[in-house]
C-alpha cells in the first residue's frame, strides 16, 4: 500500500525541540520532491519546508529559516524536519506531501503543540 506517514508530533514547550518524521511506504520516497505544511484550524494552510527531488535543494519560509532544517534519510525512506527553538506560533498539525510528476501523496498529519 502506498503511503506516507507523518510521526513525531507531541507537546513541547517553548524554546524546544522537535524532529518529524515522514516515511514512505510502498514507494521510493527518494526520488521524489517533499514539503513539509502546517495546519491552524481557521488559518491557510503554510508550506514550512521544502526538499527537491533533483538536487536536493531547500526551501523555508522567514517564518522559520533558521530554525527548521528539512533533509532525507534515503536508507529509511524517510524526511525529516527538524525544528528547534520553536515558538508558540509554530502550534500546528504538520505534514509532509510529496509529489512526482502528477502524482501527490499527503499523509495524516502529526500534531505540534507548543505550550507551557
Amino acid at each position: 500500500q502506498v503511503q506516507l506517514v507523518e510521526s513525531g508530533g507531541g507537546l513541547v514547550q517553548p524554546g524546544g525541540s522537535l524532529r518529524l518524521s515522514c516515511a514512505g511506504s510502498g514507494f521510493s520516497l527518494e526520488h521524489w520532491a517533499v514539503g513539509w505544511f502546517r495546519q491552524v484550524p481557521g488559518k491557510e494552510r503554510e508550506g514550512v519546508a521544502f526538499i527537491s527531488s533533483s538536487d536536493e535543494s531547500t526551501y523555508y519560509p522567514n517564518s522559520v529559516k533558521g530554525r527548521f532544517t528539512i533533509s532525507r534519510d534515503n536508507a529509511k525512506n524517510t524526511v525529516i524536519l527538524q525544528m528547534k527553538r520553536l515558538k508558540p506560533e509554530d502550534t500546528a498539525v504538520y505534514f509532509c506531501p510529496a509529489s512526482l510528476g502528477a502524482y501527490e501523496l499527503w499523509g495524516q498529519g502529526t500534531q505540534v503543540p507548543v505550550s507551557s
